[in-house]
């Protein structure tokens, strides 16, 4: 188990492969299809994300007082949407991990390569229990779009994640599409 500590940094991002079981410790930024398209778009982030992670994450979230909020469930959600803009977005604007479920596609993938990020994988169903990661929300950006589309900043403790594509080419996604594809041929 590797741990990945807030502040970010390139080199320890480059040194994580596929394969490694990750706690992550510091802060996230949730991102889905309205975010990710707005960028595209040419719209600014309201916040740097200059070495940050983007989690593909529409949380279930329960405004208490003024700016109190307690995160329920935070499951990931389904990463390929992103595919046309996430190459993008690691290029202009520095980010060095994406978390998501279900993997991406080869443009995402240059990214990767070229910009020297990673893709984690979190496990799908489990949103309460990644929500228990969450230890507070710091502050909420473009809530305009809605609550699971708005830009959430999360603190987080120890939160799990597996690499499935490094910064040097791999994807455990490609690995199993191509070996499955392999196992039907031979079926058939």
């Amino acid at each position: 188990m590797k741990r990945l500590d807030y502040p970010f940094k390139k080199e320890d991002i480059r040194d994580l492969k596929v394969g490694d079981m990750v706690l992550i410790t510091g802060k996230l930024f949730t991102g889905r299809d309205a975010v990710h398209k707005r960028i595209h778009d040419g719209v600014k982030p309201p916040v740097s994300l200059e070495n940050q992670i983007i989690y593909h994450c529409g949380p279930v979230v329960l405004e208490g007082g003024k700016n109190k909020y307690e995160v329920k469930a935070a499951g990931p959600t389904t990463s390929i949407r992103e595919e046309p803009y996430q190459w993008e977005v690691m290029r202009d604007y520095g980010i060095v991990g994406v978390i998501g479920k279900g993997g991406m596609g080869p443009k995402t993938l240059q990214g990767c390569k070229d910009y020297g990020c990673v893709y984690f994988h979190a496990i799908g169903g489990a949103a309460q229990v990644l929500a228990e990661k969450i230890k507070s929300v710091d502050n909420v950006y473009w809530r305009e779009l809605g609550s699971p589309e708005a830009i959430w900043e999360l603190s987080v403790e120890e939160f799990p994640v597996v690499v499935t594509m490094d910064s040097h080419g791999n994807s455990l996604h490609a690995d199993v599409e191509k070996n499955s594809s392999d196992a039907l041929k031979g079926l058939l």
